[in-house]
């Protein structure tokens, strides 16, 4: 019982990582309707940058505010190649962060080569009805808390946060009123690659990260976005922990190497069972 409640806690951790990659996903497509196929790359950027600062001697809390900054910028330049362009259609904006996944590699090799880097985290374990978890995984789990209230917050009670809200739910209508539409695609991009740099620096403590870690991060991200079909943070929130405890469990109980099947089983059930019930409306509402 005591591996079960382990496994358990350790799953809603790496649940909450996925969490926020989902989430960035799910805020660039609500507002620009392109899927960043690029969002993992922003948590690699954070992780290598965390890496390399506390190597050179900058404390903690320093260093991961400026890695979460730095994936924040690799958000925005990711918008500006994807949605730069007036006219660019939501297809060719995937092809282009597709591509800055790939320009990334190369980028990520130069600077950091291409062997897994990892970085201090806290120390120690706390023990919780008899199983024990790290103190980092109850960080990931408290700052991702923190990190959703925050975010139900901006978009509830600040300007930017409703004007986001608006181009996501009529973006004819935000241009009407005054809104750039564009600019805050922009945002929505810099704020994707915010959360995907806060799901870098709380991974890395528990995972080595190499350059190509990317693409585990956003196939179980997008898998968790596909929960609430690309458009509803909450319910990517309880794929996203459902997703990291299935992983979890399944890693525990010694299938380790089928993790990732795991994730695309998941996906590939959810949206079947989407695509089934969107037939069956369209068929009722005729």
């Amino acid at each position: 019982m005591s591996a079960f409640l382990t496994y358990l806690l350790n799953g809603l951790a790496v649940g909450c990582t996925i969490a926020l990659i989902a989430s960035g996903l799910v805020t660039i497509h609500r507002v620009t309707g392109v899927v960043n196929f690029a969002q993992g790359t922003f948590a690699v950027v954070a992780g290598l940058c965390t890496s390399s600062l506390l190597g050179l001697g900058f404390p903690h809390g320093v260093s991961e505010v400026a890695a979460v900054l730095a994936a924040a910028l690799a958000g925005l330049l990711t918008g500006l190649a994807a949605i730069g362009r007036p006219g660019t259609t939501p297809l060719s904006s995937l092809i282009v962060t597709l591509g800055v996944g790939v320009l990334a590699y190369a980028v990520e090799i130069v600077l950091w080569g291409d062997q897994p880097r990892s970085a201090p985290g806290l120390a120690g374990s706390v023990e919780i009805l008899g199983a024990r978890i790290q103190t980092q995984y109850l960080l990931v789990i408290g700052v991702t808390a923190v990190t959703f209230v925050l975010l139900a917050l901006f978009f509830g009670r600040t300007y930017l946060g409703k004007a986001l809200t608006a181009c996501a739910s009529n973006p004819y209508a935000a241009r009407v009123v005054g809104i750039d539409v564009r600019k805050m695609g922009l945002l929505a991009f810099a704020l994707g690659g915010l959360l995907g740099g806060i799901a870098g620096v709380l991974v890395t403590p528990l995972r080595p990260i190499s350059f190509d870690t990317d693409v585990t991060l956003i196939v179980n991200g997008f898998a968790a976005a596909v929960f609430g079909a690309l458009t509803r943070p909450v319910i990517a929130l309880a794929g996203a922990l459902l997703l990291g405890v299935a992983e979890t469990m399944a890693a525990g109980y010694g299938y380790g190497s089928h993790q990732l099947e795991v994730a695309l089983g998941l996906m590939i059930v959810v949206m079947i069972v989407q695509a089934s019930r969107r037939t069956t409306l369209s068929q009722e509402s005729v």
